[in-house]
């Protein structure tokens, strides 16, 4: 898929983009004052609200709905942003588009639904209208992708894949976990496709917003949608993540910006002297694990002659405990070491299992 740069079609863009805005429209008087201050904010482009709003429970407030619609009208009459809301349906489709609304996003409870983002592919089709999709509430990479290539096929090429993080269960540092690896890997595969951070939903506390803002600029994103309310403590909905404006104003002035590639020829060249080490080492790292997978078919057939089964437990808690040991020595995070012995002992059951069925066959 190839999509449109930003800066072909946001006017006066300077990097980052800043999308910024109440999370809830909630009354006339303030959508209108949010609007003014957050314009005032150089990287603001696009003013964004909820309009309809999908609690997780019912009997809390969902949104003004249609009416606050033309509030927004107005802050883009005056203001001169662009205006952004969530759509869920074709009928939320369909009335964005007679109240001018400029681009349209969808939420995370809607890309984790294929009929229903099919639904607004299709209701957008001949728009031309941008679309911004957020990833799925659940950490599926397909899902997101899918949910993209959806809009892209409805004749969309102005499109903007939004990070905002993902559910886990349990306590957590963050509303809604980053695992950064994801937006990253999408990137990668898509590497047209502008990529923004939404450090609210991430976050869930004002107080982190702009340490995730600096992270995003840091892998490379494209810019950030901030909630931003007047009075965020009074706020109707998710008052805990909003900031002010003047606090939003403050977080950019502190970003520190990064580009892809230097002009500082010094640095290049050692630079690729850096990378042709990593390069050597990469592959002694790869004759190693073909010399352990030797190692490992040769457990496997002796397995097979024995009647043993290919997983077993207690070696790999053994194995990953001597593992982390001696990588804590050397300065690798437990983690680091976990995760990549876990893909090898994985990779060493499905060799062994396939040993034993090739056994049985003949």
């Amino acid at each position: 898929m190839e999509f449109t740069a930003l800066h072909k079609w946001l006017p006066n863009l300077k990097h980052p983009l800043v999308i910024a805005g109440p999370c809830s429209a909630e009354t006339r008087e303030q959508v209108l004052k949010i609007g003014r201050e957050v314009a005032k904010i150089e990287q603001v482009k696009i003013f964004r609200a909820g309009i309809w709003k999908p609690r997780t429970r019912p009997n809390n407030f969902e949104g003004i709905g249609e009416e606050a619609l033309g509030w927004i009208k107005e802050v883009k009459k005056e203001t001169g942003l662009l205006t952004t809301i969530e759509v869920a349906n074709a009928k939320h489709v369909e009335l964005a588009l007679k109240n001018d609304i400029d681009i349209l996003w969808i939420g995370a409870r809607t890309t984790v639904n294929p009929f229903s983002v099919q639904e607004i592919a299709d209701a957008i089709k001949g728009t031309n209208i941008p679309v911004m999709v957020k990833n799925p509430i659940n950490a599926d990479l397909a899902l997101w992708e899918g949910g993209i290539e959806r809009i892209y096929q409805a004749g969309i090429k102005r499109i903007i894949a939004i990070h905002r993080g993902f559910s886990t269960y349990g306590e957590t540092h963050y509303r809604n976990k980053p695992i950064w690896k994801i937006p990253m890997e999408l990137k990668r595969r898509n590497p047209t496709l502008p990529i923004v951070c939404d450090p609210s939903h991430i976050c869930g506390k004002r107080d982190l917003v702009g340490t995730i803002c600096q992270r995003a600029l840091d892998i490379d994103m494209d810019g950030m949608m901030v909630e931003t309310h007047h009075d965020p403590d009074n706020a109707w909905s998710d008052a805990a993540q909003q900031v002010t404006p003047s606090v939003l104003a403050d977080i950019t002035k502190k970003l520190s910006l990064k580009t892809e590639y230097s002009t500082n020829k010094n640095f290049e060249e050692k630079l690729n002297g850096l990378r042709k080490q990593i390069d050597e080492v990469d592959g002694d790292i790869l004759d190693a694990l073909k010399r352990r997978m030797d190692v490992v078919e040769q457990i496997g057939t002796a397995k097979v002659k024995s009647n043993v089964t290919a997983l077993q437990v207690s070696r790999m808690g053994d194995l990953l405990a001597k593992r982390m040991e001696r990588g804590e020595k050397l300065g690798l995070t437990e983690r680091y070491v976990k995760e990549i012995y876990q893909v090898i002992h994985d990779e060493s059951v499905r060799k062994q299992t396939q040993i034993m069925k090739d056994s049985k066959s003949k």
